[in-house]
């Protein structure tokens, strides 16, 4: 499915899809705000320099365009008799930079280096209003990306400690009862709580019944970061075969050793 985003030019709403990590702009929605709507696309499609640059812009990013189909189109455009819809250059030249959808993202979209073209037919004010809100969609992501990174970094950086820790321990005090571990947990993410928190989302949600969620909304970033490093560890025990209760104690023992190891990370309480 293609993630879609919007920006606001000049009081219209304009979708922008994105697929194969490339961005399409609604062409659709661009003509909302203009007089004569989407008979302007079919307009800006007879003419004969958008054919030009819409052909160059394939044979340029499209190694499997028919550039013989699009000589023969070039020719026509401008006569009074010639008509393209966008559904015929597509099939006729195999076009890539346009397109048109259905469902939920319906429309006619271009990729945006066709859909600023297609802006400036419409309004060269349209068009740089449609480029500045579109260069601050890709800053907002950037900035976005360059957080994700960051925290990305930071706990390749916990991982590393929890690792190097694991060599220097040795001895791991026992946290759970010989009763805990031999009880059988209703699923493996209970077996998880238990071995993390120290009771299951049952005896949780009874010891707090005000609040909404379960344990796990309400868990510590440290708490999150072991979770997901037992998830991963438990999947390698079951495919081992290894008993439930087994598979308890060494869990627990790991949560105990990685508990302590973040919790005195520096690096991790810069986070909160």
């Amino acid at each position: 499915m293609a993630k879609s985003k919007t920006i606001n030019v000049k009081g219209s709403e304009i979708t922008i899809i994105q697929q194969n990590n490339e961005d399409f702009i609604s062409l659709t929605d661009m003509t909302k705000s203009f007089e004569d709507g989407l008979v302007l696309i079919e307009k800006w499609l007879r003419n004969k320099n958008t054919i030009e640059f819409i052909g160059i812009w394939e044979e340029m990013y499209n190694p499997d365009f028919n550039s013989p189909e699009f000589g023969g189109i070039k020719n026509e455009a401008g006569l009074n008799r010639f008509t393209l819809s966008i559904k015929k250059w597509i099939e006729k030249t195999n076009a890539i930079g346009i397109k048109a959808t259905t469902g939920r993202y319906g429309g006619t979209y271009a990729h945006k280096d066709i859909a600023f073209e297609f802006g400036s037919w419409l309004s060269p004010e349209f068009k740089l209003y449609l480029i500045r809100e579109f260069q601050r969609l890709k800053e907002d992501e950037n900035d976005r990306l360059k957080l994700d990174w960051n925290l990305q970094r930071t706990l390749s950086k916990i991982n590393y400690r929890i690792h190097t820790d694991a060599i220097k321990e040795t001895l791991v005090p026992p946290t759970i009862t010989k009763s805990q571990a031999g009880m059988v947990y209703a699923s493996e993410a209970d077996m998880l709580n238990v071995a993390l928190f120290g009771i299951t989302a049952k005896q949780w949600r009874e010891a707090n019944p005000a609040k909404d969620g379960n344990i796990r909304d309400y868990a510590e970033l440290e708490q999150l970061v072991v979770l997901t490093n037992l998830e991963s560890i438990n999947s390698v025990l079951v495919r081992q075969q290894l008993p439930q209760t087994e598979r308890l104690m060494k869990l627990n023992e790991i949560a105990i050793t990685q508990m302590r190891s973040l919790l005195s990370n520096n690096s991790l309480k810069k986070l909160k």
